[in-house]
């Protein structure tokens, strides 16, 4: 059994179709590979007086972990378990550093197809440009593209941006 995401990547490599997210721009209709059937969801989730995100009939809603709370690990783990997300705070991050990732984010990704190409996961690989990982799991494709960075993501850069990858070390 894998123990390390190294591992569990070698052993459950993905097929070419999992990696590459569909070209959206040259579609007229829905592929049938990312139509999700529809849900009973009328829209209507909002954010409560208490910051939380609620979307679920008892009142619960994604948690908001304050990294100071020595709990906070526990936390995690039950927030991981049961929503499979959560939001930090006191997490010492300066906003300025969130901003900068937040539009190297959206350089990247309105790049064209071709472009983010350069940098496309591996089959047995954890980085670079693709869909989830946890796609395959799923009956339908999820309307997502992704870049997944472990470690310094300058390799990757210097495959998209050759002349412009310092500012990733």
């Amino acid at each position: 059994m894998a123990t390390t995401l190294s591992e569990a990547y070698r052993d459950y490599p993905l097929h070419l179709h999992h990696i590459i997210p569909l070209d959206f721009s040259s579609f007229r209709t829905l592929p049938d590979s990312h139509a999700w059937p529809q849900s009973n969801d009328d829209g209507s989730d909002d954010i409560t007086s208490n910051g939380c995100y609620d979307n679920d009939e008892d009142g619960s809603c994604i948690p908001i972990i304050d990294l100071n709370d020595p709990n906070a690990m526990e936390q995690i783990g039950l927030a991981c378990e049961k929503w499979g997300a959560f939001q930090l705070k006191n997490h010492g991050i300066p906003l300025n550093f969130i901003e900068e990732v937040e539009e190297e984010a959206k350089r990247l990704f309105s790049l064209p197809s071709k472009e983010k190409l350069k940098a496309l996961r591996s089959a047995g690989g954890g980085t670079g440009y693709g869909r989830a990982r946890i796609s395959p799991f799923f009956p339908k494709y999820m309307w997502h593209e992704g870049f997944t960075i472990m470690g310094s993501p300058s390799n990757d850069a210097k495959k998209i941006w050759p002349n412009d990858y310092k500012r990733f070390w």
